[in-house]
């Protein structure tokens, strides 16, 4: 797409969404229509829209932030495409969507902003990004769905497990990826977790969830998930990873259970021969909110490449939490606990500017992180992270 196209598209979306309530009422009225003009794909779609429409927002306004980079966008299309098989979508059911999508813009942006140039191009970016979905689907090998098979459950804090699952068959993906998964619990809901294992050759796959106040899937994981449920998983996702070679050095924050594919990529580099330097910064509200210390710890031990600073924003654990002392507390490899908001303790450290840096966790931390990162010097290139939808 030439720069003319993208303004105009960008131009109307903005339009639409600056109106009070805009981006809900767009996520509505393309619901409305989707169901109402073809309501065969209604099945596609869970009982509740909430999530799905907050959802469809923000991957909308991702998508155009990145028209310009063909590079960035192409790519995380093609996993997307590759991602909805799950779904049994056709091309039929892409062209409903951006026909609907491009009804409900058309509606909010009014007759003197819809002119025909507008609509042209619409229909050259929905196109573009249909096609990119479709043949990227078509051309894939693998499995539109893994089964996997519960074989064990272990609760680590009254709201957080971690899930053992054997595959019906290995997953090929790179650690640092995501994937979406659907369990007996919440049909049609589909909910994304990170690995916390690289893929293996026996199908065997590790997730950490935490529930979510107000979710719908995390809280029914947590509460239901048994040992010889079935859940159904996708295709991997994202970009996060590092490559084999790489000589620039790496600065890793995870917060929670973000520290889940930090975790995997480190397992990974842990089984090659030469790795660059590596600080993770792995962070919690309170102390034992760092789950994980002791697998972080066995890895820094083994490998002197790797460095482990625990956060927490304070030095107490909840009323609730049933343990004695510290979580984590004198374990060899690791670096004193700091204390406080772990976006302004890691840029404290430093502008990282050598340094390569990945942040996973909830939205609004890595939002803030990654603010203050860049206010203290470092490159907004070489920041990375998945999508925050």
């Amino acid at each position: 797409m030439d720069s003319r196209t993208v303004a105009l598209i960008r131009t109307t979306f903005k339009a639409v969404a600056a109106e009070e309530g805009g981006p809900e009422k767009l996520a509505r009225s393309f619901y409305a229509i989707l169901f109402t003009d073809y309501p065969q794909v209604r099945d596609f779609f869970p009982a509740s829209m909430d999530a799905q429409r907050d959802r469809l927002v923000k991957a909308i306004v991702y998508t155009l932030d990145r028209l310009e980079e063909p590079d960035k966008l192409l790519p995380f299309l093609a996993q997307l495409g590759r991602d909805h098989r799950k779904y049994g979508v056709q091309p039929a059911h892409y062209v409903a969507v951006a026909t609907s999508l491009k009804s409900a813009v058309k509606v909010f942006a009014g007759t003197e902003m819809w002119t025909d140039e507008v609509d042209r191009a619409w229909d050259e970016g929905l196109t573009i990004i249909g096609d990119t979905m479709i043949g990227a689907a078509e051309k894939e090998m693998t499995p539109a769905v893994w089964h996997g098979t519960v074989v064990e459950r272990r609760d680590v804090l009254r709201n957080l497990a971690v899930i053992r699952l054997q595959l019906d068959q290995p997953m090929r993906y790179a650690a640092g990826q995501y994937l979406s998964v659907q369990v007996p619990a919440r049909p049609r809901m589909w909910r994304y977790l990170s690995p916390a294992v690289p893929a293996n050759a026996n199908g065997e796959i590790e997730f950490h969830v935490r529930g979510v106040l107000g979710g719908w899937v995390s809280p029914a994981i947590i509460a239901r998930t048994a040992v010889g449920e079935q859940w159904q998983l996708s295709s991997p996702l994202g970009g996060l990873g590092i490559p084999r070679n790489t000589k620039r050095k790496m600065l890793m924050i995870g917060c929670g259970t973000g520290i889940a594919p930090l975790r995997a990529q480190l397992m990974a580099m842990a089984q090659r021969r030469t790795n660059p330097r590596t600080h993770l910064f792995v962070g919690g509200h309170h102390p034992c909110d760092l789950y994980d210390l002791e697998t972080l710890s066995r890895l820094a031990v083994s490998n002197k490449w790797l460095t482990v600073t625990p956060v927490t924003e304070t030095d107490e654990n909840p009323w609730w939490y049933p343990g004695s002392g510290e979580p984590g507390a004198a374990l060899p490899g690791l670096e004193q606990r700091v204390t406080g908001q772990i976006g302004k303790v890691v840029a404290g450290f430093g502008p990282w500017s050598d340094r390569d840096v990945q942040i996973v966790g909830a939205p609004s931390m890595v939002q803030t992180t990654k603010f203050r990162l860049m206010a203290a010097g470092t490159q907004t290139k070489n920041i990375r992270h998945d999508p925050l939808f």
